[in-house]
């Protein structure tokens, strides 16, 4: 099940970075960065970090135990996401990210508090700092802005 999903996630990655490379300039008209600068670096690392996965997983060969607990990730994680849509459109990209982090992370990364909350914290200030200063792009708005 795990190597099927992983090839469906490797087509996924690849159809992304073919639009990326082919429809998307890398340099804007002026010299700039263009639209498909970021898509590019995204697109590839998706494709490197699935294969990597994908590897991983043909390596381990591990039997077909958990089920269960597996499809109940599989349900918690999409309760995550939408929870997350949700809270992306109340909160605001920082928060909402965040948040999604800390859930996700404490659910699947359990009794690794600290490193949770460090990639809950550094991970959307990156994505911040990257977006709102360096590419000069704005995180999603906020319908109910908090005094942070």
């Amino acid at each position: 099940m795990r190597i099927a999903f992983f090839l469906v996630v490797l087509t996924g990655a690849i159809f992304y970075s073919y639009v990326a490379f082919a429809d998307l300039g890398f340099l804007s008209r002026t010299g700039r960065l263009g639209p498909g600068f970021f898509p590019r670096i995204i697109g590839v690392a998706a494709i490197v970090m699935t294969l990597w996965a994908l590897v991983d997983e043909l390596r381990a060969r591990r039997g077909p135990g958990g089920a269960f607990e597996q499809w109940r990730d599989v349900a918690v994680l999409i309760a995550f996401a939408l929870g997350y849509a949700v809270l992306l459109r109340l909160f605001g990209g920082f928060v909402a990210t965040f948040l999604f982090l800390l859930l996700t992370l404490s659910v699947l990364n359990p009794g690794r508090r600290l490193t949770n909350g460090l990639v809950a914290v550094i991970v959307p200030g990156v994505v911040y700092l990257l977006f709102d200063q360096l590419l000069n792009a704005n995180m999603p708005p906020a319908l109910i802005d908090l005094p942070i």
